[in-house]
């Protein structure tokens, strides 16, 4: 299978995207706008057939015409914050009436059909520098922009007030969205790119982690769909894009299989510290631990104006016993002040 050049580049893309797919799915799941990259992978459809019609590159006018669209959405955001799902409805719409208007009028000249529902056969070398190059800046700006995003994602009013430049990270954040589906129509498809963002990191979210925990469980669920996904097409002789998103409810189905049913393999043990910790506990702590509290989470950003730590309405269940810092900065303490 690895003797051919086609699956080379495959792989190596798929290392990229199941990178990159994780990183901006989990802040767009947390900003519960998840359906966002639905969205811009149907404006990445217009792109690519806009690209072919004018002999572009496929990827690079898709990441074009879904960088207009997604900072479009979040201007209109912002002027109708009482539509936010409309919105996206009305992109989605113009996107692939754009899109079905250029292809059904002849004047795109070449199979669609490897970018609706992915190929790992039709994967170049250039197509593998392109993605390269796009993941490579998109993981800069993201860890540029990392603590400014954890602080809009919990408290964007705070942010706001802090000094942060909301309107620029909210459109550097789309042009993010945008490239991230530009470099992974290729392989997935455009008709379920949007599993690939969302679907590893709800599976994350079962296990009850930190953020930078989750986010590393996000980016190992989905390495496990996009290798699998893109094995069992090349024996079955089938789409990588569907048998993917197959792969990405199956692991999802699997984990909370195994988080409602308690087993003695439980997915909770394969944290060897919880059960070295477990294992030296006293049997007054295991009655302690048993009990559980709700503590607010203190933001560590301080605002420019005032002294005190702001609060968020989130919170976090831990033992009554423990206290400790997450791993996404946040504080955890039983004398939080009260709104």
């Amino acid at each position: 299978m690895f003797q051919y050049n086609f699956m080379q580049n495959a792989f190596m893309i798929a290392i990229l995207i199941s990178i990159l797919c994780p990183l901006i799915g989990m802040f767009l799941v947390l900003k519960r706008y998840s359906m966002m990259g639905d969205t811009l992978s149907h404006a990445s459809f217009a792109g690519v057939a806009a690209g072919l019609m004018v002999h572009i590159h496929p990827i690079l006018s898709a990441f074009c015409l879904t960088s207009i669209f997604g900072v479009l959405i979040e201007i209109l955001r912002r002027h109708f914050k009482n539509y936010a799902e409309l919105i996206l409805v009305v992109i989605l719409s113009l996107s692939v009436g754009i899109a079905i208007t250029l292809i059904s009028s002849g004047l795109v000249h070449a199979n669609i059909d490897s970018f609706l529902f992915g190929s790992i056969l039709t994967v170049t070398r250039e197509d593998f520098y392109i993605v390269l190059l796009l993941s490579i800046l998109s993981l800069i700006i993201i860890s540029r922009l990392y603590h400014s995003l954890m602080f809009m994602i919990f408290d964007e009013e705070g942010a706001k007030i802090s000094g942060i430049n909301i309107k620029f990270i909210n459109y550097t954040f789309a042009v993010l969205v945008a490239a991230t589906i530009s470099v992974s129509i290729r392989i997935v498809g455009i008709l379920v790119i949007s599993s690939l963002i969302a679907l590893p990191i709800a599976t994350a979210l079962q296990l009850r982690k930190g953020f930078k925990t989750t986010l590393l469980f996000g980016i190992l669920f989905s390495f496990i769909d996009i290798i699998s996904g893109i094995t069992i097409s090349y024996w079955i002789d089938a789409a990588p894009g569907g048998v993917i998103a197959i792969m990405s409810v199956f692991v999802l189905a699997f984990v909370l299989f195994f988080q409602n049913h308690h087993f003695p393999f439980n997915i909770h043990l394969l944290n060897f510290k919880n059960m070295a910790k477990i294992n030296n506990m006293t049997a007054n702590e295991k009655r302690d631990s048993d009990g559980r509290r709700k503590f607010r989470i203190q933001s560590i950003f301080k605002p420019a104006w005032h002294q005190k730590y702001q609060t968020t309405k989130f919170t976090f269940e831990t033992s009554q016993s423990e206290q400790r810092t997450i791993n996404s900065g946040y504080s955890i303490s039983k004398s939080a002040p009260r709104r």
